[in-house]
């Protein structure tokens, strides 16, 4: 039977009390890491696994004397019921020192009551909703927001030749936050939104809002659905002739997904879309990350939600080194606060203020080089936070 919430958090409260202090230096480290490994976001959660299995691979030494261990649960990514009760069975049964993954934002706020309950730093590696972080004090995020995302894409568009836009959005909250960063934006830039639809989150048919866009006529149209379902929302948009109607796709780089390219086809090429990572990022991190990666999962290539896994891991490390293996959750947030570091993604750090990301935010363009597709930064803005 399912824990009821108020249960949940009762047993999570009395939790320090009732297991032992794991405060001797050698003791593992344990994170509970829930992800969706099943249902319709399971590459989210296929990513994310694989990167934090590259990094504990690439990083076998003990982090200040504790060797670190992941326990991996499948939340099916539908129900924040279930992400709630694994939550609560990894901080009781499992006696983690850690909760990592949430593929969603509903998911990562039915966590956010046990985290806090619990004392347990709750690393978000892949929900983009503003609103998360403040949630819990024990929230810390290594992914991205959608306004982060979001507003470099509309002042780009304004200063590229686009007067008008239609904005097409799921209907939950990334995709609110998305729809309101992107006018506001553009709004300030000199652009007009002249439509605004949001589509529903599951099972969505996309044909019938693709074709009011069309009757509308705008310059662009940007779009924002969770990874996964791009390849629907592009599909449709070529069948409803939105190209040969003169209208651009944009969007954020969540439609474009990185592993699932390759499969939309060329009626990709030419998107413009602004993201914080791109598998064909060029630095030498991200080319040993993407080596790290192929190592475990060499039939994917890694995406935003796999780099958003691997920093996840490596601020938890980092952490640990700062209080000297001390495993207390309080500690280790403070430690994070701050925390800057070269990810595979470019420079990152962790607003000591907010617990959120700051990091560049990068405009590509879906291009086909060498036989495959791949999104092509060529403008950056640096030191985005999200501006929510």
């Amino acid at each position: 039977m399912p824990i009821t919430r108020r249960a949940a958090l009762l047993s999570a409260a009395a939790l320090p009390l009732a297991r032992p202090a794991l405060s001797q230096s050698g003791d593992p480290f344990k994170v509970g890491l829930i992800v969706p490994m099943t249902g319709p976001s399971a590459s989210t959660g296929r990513q994310i696994d694989a990167a934090v299995k590259a990094w504990l691979r690439a990083n076998p030494a003990p982090v200040a004397g504790r060797r670190i261990e992941v326990v991996l649960r499948d939340d099916t990514g539908t129900a924040p019921d279930v992400t709630r009760r694994l939550a609560q069975e990894m901080a009781v049964r499992e006696r983690v020192r850690a909760l990592a993954g949430f593929g969603l934002t509903p998911l990562a706020l039915a966590a956010a009551p046990i985290a806090t309950e619990a004392k347990l730093p709750m690393i978000v590696m892949a929900a983009g909703a503003s609103v998360i972080p403040s949630r819990s004090p024990f929230i810390v995020r290594t992914s991205f927001t959608l306004p982060q995302a979001t507003r470099p894409i509309a002042t780009w568009a304004a200063a590229n030749g686009i007067r008008t836009a239609a904005t097409l959005v799921s209907d939950f909250a990334p995709g609110l936050d998305a729809e309101r960063a992107f006018k506001e934006a553009f709004g300030a830039a000199g652009g007009r939104v002249s439509l605004e639809l949001r589509s529903p989150l599951r099972n969505p048919d996309y044909a019938p809002f693709l074709q009011r866009v069309r009757d509308a006529r705008p310059d662009a149209l940007f779009i924002f659905v969770p990874s996964g379902e791009g390849s629907a929302l592009i599909k449709q948009f070529n069948e409803r002739g939105l190209r040969e109607a003169g209208i651009r796709l944009i969007g954020t780089g969540d439609v474009l997904d990185d592993d699932l390219l390759n499969d939309m086809g060329d009626g990709v090429i030419g998107a413009v879309t602004s993201h914080h990572y791109s598998t064909a990022h060029d630095s030498p991190e991200n080319a040993a990350f993407r080596d790290a990666f192929r190592a475990v999962a060499p039939d994917m290539r890694p995406n935003f939600m796999a780099v958003g896994g691997w920093d996840g891991m490596h601020l938890l490390a980092e952490a640990l080194r700062r209080t000297n293996g001390d495993p207390d959750g309080t500690k280790l947030v403070d430690a994070m606060k701050g925390l800057a570091w070269t990810s595979p993604r470019g420079p990152m750090s962790i607003d000591p203020a907010t617990r959120d990301v700051v990091q560049d935010v990068y405009i590509r363009r879906t291009e086909r080089r060498d036989g495959q597709l791949w999104n092509i930064e060529f403008d950056r803005v640096q030191a985005v936070k999200d501006a929510a």
